[in-house]
């Protein structure tokens, strides 16, 4: 059964919790908003323009069965909410790790040149295919930036974080790629992936999301230690 509000309700859904509990007074995350709301905008505006290119070569598409009808461009509505309501699930999430769970230890430089080698050759060898070569190159570089060159001292708590929200990114990227519903809300060129499925996701995705949050977390401790 299709409804097209499917789409704009698992938005909703990913950010009514965390919005809610922003207000908490043990955490207080609403009084981060200032770090975190222009990080948002940047990382959104370049994966909106990326998004907005992929959908106009075929590498991925949306259902109009599942969205609403309202677009800006190519784009849906949900899709663009996408890129805010999802990293705020993230950041906030991360946000409570560091309240509550700092003292947790990752052997982080270790993580990010395993990593980052594993992405960068799997890149360069699926040079031909857009979204693998795109996204893995791409976390891969920056994983080389924040985690090798720099060591950002936040890198453990988003690793953290990141291995945490796994369950609700399988839950929401599932119902987005199919699982669970008669047909796939967004639909991927295989020609343009490795052509491997967890479940109905490509597995670009999990470093797609990865690259998407990381970017997030860095621009808002940015503006954070500006600020303070």
């Amino acid at each position: 059964m299709h409804n097209k509000f499917t789409y704009l309700l698992i938005d909703i859904a990913t950010i009514l919790v965390p919005f809610v509990f922003s207000f908490y007074h043990k955490i207080n995350f609403y009084k981060t908003w200032r770090a975190y709301w222009p990080a948002n905008l940047l990382v959104t505006l370049i994966f909106i323009a990326w998004d907005m290119l992929y959908t106009k070569l075929g590498v991925w598409g949306f259902n109009e069965s599942y969205i609403c009808g309202i677009k800006i461009f190519n784009l849906p509505i949900e899709e663009v909410l996408f890129f805010i309501c999802i990293p705020y699930a993230s950041v906030f999430t991360y946000h409570c790790l560091k309240l509550f769970f700092n003292s947790i230890q990752l052997p982080t430089t270790l993580i990010s040149i395993v990593l980052s080698s594993l992405l960068l050759i799997t890149g360069i060898i699926n040079f031909d295919k857009l979204y693998t070569a795109a996204t893995f190159i791409s976390m891969s570089l920056l994983l080389t930036v924040v985690g090798i060159l720099r060591k950002q001292e936040w890198l453990k708590n988003f690793f953290l974080t990141y291995l945490l929200i796994l369950i609700p990114f399988f839950i929401v990227n599932g119902i987005l790629t199919g699982s669970w519903i008669d047909e796939p809300i967004v639909w991927y060129n295989d020609n343009e992936n490795l052509g491997i499925r967890m479940l109905t996701i490509p597995f670009e995705d999990t470093f797609y999301g990865m690259l998407l949050l990381i970017l997030n977390t860095w621009l808002y401790e940015y503006f954070l230690q500006k600020r303070s």
